[in-house]
């Protein structure tokens, strides 16, 4: 420990005094005392100076033992964290404990200084420390075994969740043969945990409701115009208000449109409503597509209800789960005959069940959109790039630069290749214009595989120009946004935003006085306010510097300047260039031994670290559940990731994994 110079004794005696306030307080009722003072003066604190931002299974110091509830948690969740800081207290010496040596910052802490010595704030955290030290044996133990029956809670309902716009689109194109496309005209989905499918960002607001009307009623006219050529009615109608003919249309139609059998009721009210548009229209067809129509604007189709165990459509309920996360569209007449037939019950079923079901072609599409979320894709796609510096950069580059980590994400898919190389891989799939910008040989066909030169620093898809390209600015690179990638990305590490009103602008380059970016950057390691964050972030991104913001090699930087003087009689300026040598070595903060200067020695570095591997995991949790993962979910997701691990890291054991969970066959956290 780094002991600070005679702190040690004045601080013993300050937590003698505070010590016997807290025991005295705790004898009148410790609990109620205990509870109230960490709710109400403690976790405040904690909270105010960001300790909760890091300390999480999501955050920096995840692999730390202070672990906070989420932003959502109850009193008794709050209070229950209280007690359980008391495997941070050394009993002894209270004042030695890590929970005050810590956030001091008299024993070195990755966040730096979050308490003052000597201040308020310390003497309230002693107070607690004092307090959870002088806790008799009995209370430590009722204390204990409260904790554990904390982390034994039951199953919390999942949310309901409405279809993305990549499964709208899915889903009547299978369930009206129709390839249009309509929600790509819808309002944009935003991005909540990395992905468009969160159940939290999955409102419909009223420009929402008003496209969902729209194109159902485009949809339910096209389906019909001309006849029935989608085969969508089961039978030869005998009259325009035929009974049975439209009964059997509406139960047939309605089970694929709501992923699960109508009730009474419902058949009723829909067999009304086709009645009476069949009689006004004179037209059998005229009241199916009313019948289309209105069903492609209830809830029931639009959203995914997930109720459980308890459910009367359980098995429906896991139809459509499987269906939505490995094919991205509704369940096929196949798995539809399986939730009649019971035939997705227990794990052994549902597990071959997802086998099959990975065999499909529409597997491979439903991943690919896992991919370009998880990547953000949207954001290379839609990337500007000064026309000036990167002449040779289009959207056609762009599509190229994409297509290639698609590649190489599929080839380990499906060839059960270690994933692992998705970081590691000394090869790559490129076309012939991304060839050029490696300095490549041109491949023998598009996207053939291609082996870096020995001495490529490139390696995996932190050398892929897609993710070089979407995290840099229109003219030059960024290594906070780099960092800030590989940091949310491939380690689940959430970083905190800019403190507010913090002046986040780096030093203007002139021509008089050049810099590079890592001269820039100073500015944030070297500010108390920026610091704590940065210093997480960009010594990883200046591992990149060598690849500019297109994902080009390039051994030195190159400023360009229009000289402020003359340079001729007619008062034009001349363009100077400046040359400067670029350092990239970097390291990852909490990781050992991780410093690099090259993608490729990263890659390393993050296929063997556990906090990536688990991230893998994580990531497509949630993207298979539409939320973040919970503390409840943290034995579900050891479980995944060792399945994972004793794979040999094959992906499509992590989604099978995944799929026979507890979380994902019960509709709930483990």
């Amino acid at each position: 420990m780094n002991d600070v110079v005679n702190w040690h004794r004045p601080l013993a005696l300050g937590a003698l005094f505070l010590g016997a306030i807290s025991v005295a307080l705790a004898q009148a009722n410790p609990a109620a005392t205990g509870e109230s003072y960490f709710a109400e003066k403690l976790y405040p604190l904690m909270v105010n100076t960001q300790c909760n931002l890091c300390h999480n299974d999501n955050g920096v110091a995840a692999a730390t033992r202070l672990q906070f509830p989420n932003a959502e948690a109850t009193a008794e969740q709050i209070a229950t964290f209280g007690l359980g800081l008391m495997r941070l207290i050394d009993r002894q010496h209270p004042d030695q404990s890590l929970l005050f040596v810590k956030p001091t910052n008299r024993r070195e802490h990755t966040g730096g200084e979050r308490i003052a010595p000597g201040s308020d704030q310390e003497r309230i955290l002693l107070a607690w420390i004092n307090y959870l030290a002088g806790l008799s044996q009995e209370q430590v133990r009722a204390a204990q075994e409260r904790i554990v029956r904390a982390g034994q809670r039951g199953l919390e309902p999942l949310t309901v969740r409405r279809l993305t716009h990549s499964q709208y689109n899915n889903t009547v194109r299978d369930l009206l043969g129709d390839q249009s496309r309509p929600a790509d005209g819808f309002p944009k989905e935003d991005f909540i945990h990395g992905f468009k499918n969160q159940a939290e960002g999955q409102g419909v607001p009223p420009l929402q409701a008003e496209a969902y009307s729209e194109a159902a009623e485009r949809l339910a006219q096209s389906a019909f115009r001309g006849g029935d050529h989608q085969k969508l009615i089961p039978c030869e109608p005998a009259s325009a208000t035929d009974p049975v003919c439209a009964a059997g249309f509406v139960r047939q139609f309605g089970l694929k449109a709501f992923r699960r059998p109508l009730d009474d009721g419902e058949a009723h009210v829909y067999g009304e409503l086709f009645r009476q548009e069949a009689e006004r229209t004179g037209d059998f067809l005229g009241g199916a597509q009313m019948v289309v129509e209105a069903m492609l604007q209830s809830p029931h189709f639009l959203f995914r209800a997930e109720r459980g165990p308890g459910s009367p459509f359980r098995q429906y309920e896991i139809a459509s789960r499987l269906s939505y996360f490995l094919w991205d569209t509704m369940p096929d007449s196949n798995l539809l005959r399986a939730a009649q037939n019971g035939e997705l019950s227990t794990v052994e079923q549902v597990e071959a069940t997802a086998r099959r079901m990975l065999e499909d072609p529409r597997s491979k599409s439903s991943l690919e959109e896992f991919l370009a979320q998880w990547l953000r894709f949207d954001r290379a796609l839609s990337a500007i790039r000064d026309r000036r510096m990167f002449r040779g950069f289009s959207t056609e580059l762009a599509a190229a630069m994409t297509e290639e980590t698609r590649q190489l994400f599929n080839h380990l898919v499906w060839a059960d290749r270690d994933f692992r190389e998705f970081f590691t891989a000394d090869y790559t799939f490129v076309s012939t214009d991304l060839a050029r910008l490696y300095g490549l040989p041109v491949p023998t066909e598009e996207y053939a595989r291609v082996v870096y030169p020995p001495e490529s620093g490139r390696a995996g898809v932190l050398g892929h120009a897609s993710l070089l390209t979407l995290t840099s600015k229109p003219s030059e690179t960024s290594p906070t946004e780099r960092g800030l990638f590989v940091r949310s990305h491939f380690l689940c590490h959430e970083v905190p935003p800019p403190p507010p009103g913090v002046n986040t602008a780096l030093p203007v380059i002139t021509e008089d006085k050049p810099l590079t970016n890592r001269d820039r950057l100073a500015i944030h390691l070297n500010s108390e306010a920026c610091s704590g964050c940065h210093r997480l972030i960009d010594p990883i991104g200046l591992g990149f510097e060598q690849y500019d913001a297109i994902g080009a090699f390039r051994p030195e930087l190159t400023l360009s300047f229009r000289s402020e003087y003359e340079d001729d009689d007619r008062g034009r300026r001349k363009n100077v260039e400046v040359k400067l040598p670029i350092d990239a070595t970097a390291h990852v903060q909490g990781i050992e031994n991780s410093g690099f200067s090259t993608p490729k020695e990263l890659g390393r570095i993050l296929a063997a670290d556990g906090s990536c591997q688990k991230c893998i995991v994580k990531q497509v949790f949630r993207y298979a559940f539409g939320r973040e993962e919970t503390a409840a979910d943290q034995p579900a997701i050891e479980g995944i990731l060792k399945a994972f691990q004793d794979s040999g890291f094959r992906f499509r054991e992590l989604l099978v994994a995944l799929i026979t969970s507890k979380p994902f066959l019960e509709g709930g956290p483990s």
